[in-house]
C-alpha cells in the first residue's frame, strides 16, 4: 500500500517543553485553537487533532510488545533511531473494533517534546476550521471523561454537514493513565 508521508521541518516543532505545553482545558477561548486539524476515523467517529503535532503519517507495522504495558500500547518501533511508543487510539478511546487493515495508519507526533505513535482506523484530511466552525466542548459530568476535548468542529460539504471532534492530543497523551510523560514535564 503506498502511504504518502509527509515529514515537518524541524522549524515546525517546538524548541521548548514550553512551546509544546498546551493551556489546560477551559484556558483555550474557541479563537485560540488551531486553525488547521488532520482529521482520522476511529470507528464510526471523525476526530482532529492540530496539524503542528503531526510528524508524519505511516503506514500500521507491528510494533514490538513491551510486556506489563497497558493493553492500548501496543508496544515500540524504530522510528530512524528514535525509539517511538505506538498507542492505539481505538482501544484507549474504547472503539468498539480495533481491525488492522490496509487503511490503519500511525499518525507520527511531537508531544510536549516526545515522538509518539497513535494508531487509528485511516486518515481523511487536513481541514483549516475558523472560528466560526469550531463550538466549545459539551459539558458531559462527572462521570465522562472529556478532557481531552477542545471542541466540536462542524465541517459542510455541500447539503451534509458532519461534526469533528477537536482532540487536545498533548492533554491526551500527556494523562497520568498513559504514563507517557515524566511528572516533570506537567
Amino acid at each position: 500500500m503506498n502511504m504518502i508521508t509527509e515529514e515537518r521541518p524541524v522549524s515546525t516543532l517546538p524548541t521548548t517543553l514550553a512551546d509544546a505545553a498546551s493551556p489546560p482545558l477551559g484556558a483555550r477561548p474557541v479563537g485560540a485553537m488551531p486553525s488547521e486539524f488532520l482529521s482520522f476515523r476511529l470507528g464510526g467517529e471523525e476526530y482532529g487533532i492540530d496539524i503542528l503535532r503531526v510528524q508524519e503519517i505511516r503506514s500500521y507495522e507491528a510494533p514490538t510488545r513491551i510486556a506489563n504495558a497497558p493493553h492500548f500500547i501496543k508496544g515500540v518501533v524504530n522510528l530512524r533511531g528514535v525509539i517511538v511508543p505506538i498507542v492505539d487510539l481505538r482501544l484507549k478511546l474504547a472503539c468498539e473494533t480495533a481491525d488492522y487493515t490496509d487503511f490503519t495508519v500511525v499518525i507520527v507526533l511531537n508531544v510536549r517534546g516526545r515522538v509518539i505513535g497513535a494508531v487509528v482506523d485511516s486518515v481523511s484530511d487536513v481541514l483549516a476550521l475558523g472560528a466560526d466552525s469550531i463550538k466549545p466542548a459539551p459539558e458531559l459530568g462527572v462521570s465522562v471523561d472529556a478532557g481531552y476535548i477542545m471542541g466540536i468542529g462542524c465541517v459542510k460539504s455541500g447539503d451534509v454537514e458532519r461534526m469533528l471532534i477537536l482532540t487536545d492530543i498533548d492533554a491526551l497523551m500527556s494523562s497520568a493513565e498513559m504514563g507517557l510523560m515524566n511528572a516533570a514535564l506537567h
